[in-house]
C-alpha cells in the first residue's frame, strides 16, 4: 500500500512540476548558444511532400511546419518526400556529433 501511494505523489508531483517556468524557446540554450536568428534553416520535406522549417547547430535540431500566410500547409514540391535541402546546419561552431 505503501509502495502504490508513493507512487501517486510522485506522479502528482511530475503533474505539478509541468506547471513551472515558461522557457524562450527562441533562444539556443546548447553548447553554443545564441538566439536561433544568427543560425540558417533549411527545409525538410515530410512524406506527404509538405515543408518543414529545419536547423540542426550540431547538437541540437529545431524543426517547424512550414506554413502560408494563411495558416495551410507549404507543400512546394523543392524535393523529394523524407529530404532536406539548404543551408540548415550553417551558422553552428559545433561540428556534429555522429
Amino acid at each position: 500500500m505503501k509502495t502504490l501511494k508513493m507512487i501517486g505523489l510522485i506522479a502528482a508531483l511530475g503533474v505539478v512540476s509541468a506547471c513551472g517556468e515558461k522557457t524562450d524557446k527562441t533562444i539556443d540554450r546548447g553548447f553554443d548558444s545564441k538566439d536561433l536568428s544568427q543560425l540558417k534553416a533549411g527545409i525538410w520535406v515530410d512524406p506527404q511532400g509538405c515543408d518543414h522549417w529545419i536547423i540542426d547547430d550540431g547538437v541540437e535540431g529545431y524543426l517547424s511546419q512550414r506554413l502560408g500566410p494563411d495558416g495551410r500547409p507549404v507543400c512546394s514540391g523543392i524535393a523529394e518526400p523524407n529530404t532536406a535541402v539548404g543551408p540548415f546546419k550553417s551558422g553552428s561552431d559545433f561540428s556534429d556529433l555522429i
